[in-house]
């Protein structure tokens, strides 16, 4: 835990999506509540079912949020870059923790205590509004991979977490360069199967011309046909 100067923590709290549009007297009072910490890759930030409550803010480096079922097995619910925030749930309702928070890289965080974040959100509307947001975008994207568990055959699924990863590394209108490219034991982690179909799909995908793997980046060639691919397999158009 550190302390830095107020001007620092208000520059580098700008970058939180939330807060962009505060004017900066809003981000100073923010930054006034906020603790800071910095993580190594791999170091655990909070353990599933574990009881702190604070919420935090990513301004540098990137953090996987994850669990193990049962049997072992990691399962991967996302990974969380620079400019955005987690651990809200629990500051608003104080139940445990729903899952453990890892940094993927060297990550510098801000933490705010629940009752420090629940005041900010009640005194701005502005901020309460766009929270509000951001859990109704985690319900809808929660149904839909629910959804796809529920409907969809394994390599389809496969597919529609490369287009998820795609839309969020476009070059161009069509075209997604994902680097680095999550490895084949992680991107089962993520639908729910073993590294073995994983690597089936993408070798499918190779020969159909829609992927290229380059080292440890993954182009995906044809966004257009991935989406038609994937809504086809749910059914939608």
């Amino acid at each position: 835990m550190r302390n830095i100067p107020i001007d620092r923590a208000t520059a580098m709290l700008s970058v939180i999506r939330e807060f962009q549009h505060l004017p900066p007297k809003d981000i100073e009072m923010v930054a006034a509540a906020c603790q800071w910490h910095r993580y190594d890759a791999g170091n655990e930030i909070v353990r599933y079912h574990d009881h702190t409550n604070s919420a935090f803010f990513i301004v540098q480096g990137e953090i996987r949020v994850m669990y193990h079922s049962l049997s072992g097995q990691e399962v991967i619910l996302c990974d969380l870059p620079t400019g955005e925030m987690f651990g809200e749930l629990t500051a608003i309702d104080g139940h445990p923790r729903s899952a453990t928070a890892i940094a993927r890289t060297s990550t510098w965080l801000a933490s705010m205590p629940a009752l420090e974040f629940k005041d900010l959100v009640y005194s701005n509307r502005l901020i309460a509004e766009t929270i509000l947001k951001r859990l109704t975008g985690q319900v809808r994207r929660l149904t839909e991979r629910v959804y796809d568990y529920s409907t969809l055959a394994v390599r389809n699924r496969i597919q529609s977490e490369l287009l998820r990863l795609a839309r969020n590394h476009m070059t161009s209108t069509n075209v997604a360069i994902i680097s680095p490219s999550p490895t084949q034991t992680e991107i089962a982690n993520l639908v729910s199967t073993h590294r073995e179909a994983v690597s089936r799909e993408l070798n499918n995908l190779v020969r159909s011309n829609l992927i290229l793997r380059q080292g440890h980046d993954l182009h995906v060639l044809d966004i257009a046909k991935l989406t038609q691919m994937v809504n086809e397999a749910r059914g939608s158009f």
